[in-house]
């Protein structure tokens, strides 16, 4: 595999990096990861679509080779007006976007704000909790959410980030929290996945602090009237064995103007690992209408 190209940018007076995959004068098509993982994730999915697009994908801030945050939380607003910058520093408007998980509901929420900069949009379970769960953490007291945050916060400033022995044992643990990877997957995303320490040990790049979510953010009902001013054609995709409720089933797929539900069989929350060429082929049939 012939890999991207790295480069920097700067959002907010961090240092973040992306890659490009070339092929300037194609469509740009911006791949957005999901939360403690690296734009490499995204390696199988840019080999295949990389003759049609000018691929771009980010590492996120806190991930991969992107800066850590000093103080303050990562709030998915700031992840928004990351993408933003980014899409503006390249100027590549307009484009398509594919986001997996946190990346995928980051790419929901920029395509709400700046539907004009986009021309089709896939989430991959972008979406988060249900909206059973949603409403069970809401109906706690504010007080106890902001507590809760706090408490989480002091608990992880004593954890120091896990150190592995050799990227053996990096690999086996990258395998065990998604055991549908193949080997060649897990190696992968553990090579670039992971830095190594002065002392020789392994540890992932990602900062521990992307664990806590802010206790604050976008109201559900805010988050679906920007849903509800997306006019490009989107797609939603989940695999039937992850953790993530049917968007078609539980109603947030009906606060959309031009949506489809895709539902993936054999796969759990890294479909595009899981069933990669199940998950190429309706992208292209996506992208081709």
């Amino acid at each position: 595999m012939q890999g991207p190209t790295s480069h920097v940018y700067f959002s907010q007076r961090l240092r973040l990096h992306y890659v490009d995959w070339g092929n300037p004068d194609a469509p740009t098509l911006l791949l957005v990861h999901g939360g403690r993982d690296h734009c490499r994730n995204w390696d199988w999915v840019a080999e295949a679509l990389r003759h049609d697009y000018h691929i771009i994908a980010p590492d996120l801030r806190g991930h991969g080779d992107s800066q850590w945050m000093i103080g303050g939380s990562y709030n998915q607003v700031d992840y928004v007006y990351d993408v933003a910058q980014l899409l503006r520093q390249i100027d590549r408007n307009p484009v398509t976007i594919i986001g997996h998980s946190l990346g995928g509901s980051i790419s929901l929420l920029y395509t709400g704000l700046f539907p004009e900069n986009v021309r089709k949009l896939i989430a991959i379970e972008g979406m988060g909790p249900s909206p059973a769960m949603v409403r069970e953490r809401m109906e706690q007291p504010v007080e106890d959410r902001l507590r809760t945050w706090v408490d989480d916060l002091r608990r992880l400033s004593g954890r120091t980030p896990r150190r592995y022995a050799s990227l053996e044992e990096a690999y086996e643990r990258m395998q065990t929290e998604n055991p549908h990877l193949s080997e060649a997957q897990a190696r992968h995303l553990t090579i670039h996945g992971s830095n190594q320490n002065e002392d020789g040990t392994y540890s992932w790049k990602f900062d521990n602090y992307v664990r806590v979510f802010p206790p604050a953010g976008l109201e559900i009902a805010q988050q679906y009237r920007l849903f509800n001013r997306i006019t490009c054609p989107t797609l939603l995709v989940r695999g039937t064995e992850s953790w993530a409720s049917d968007p078609a089933v539980d109603g947030r797929a009906s606060h959309f103007r031009d949506v489809r539900v895709a539902n993936i069989e054999r796969a759990g929350h890294w479909v595009h690992h899981d069933q990669l060429e199940r998950f190429l082929a309706i992208t292209r049939d996506f992208l081709r209408d």
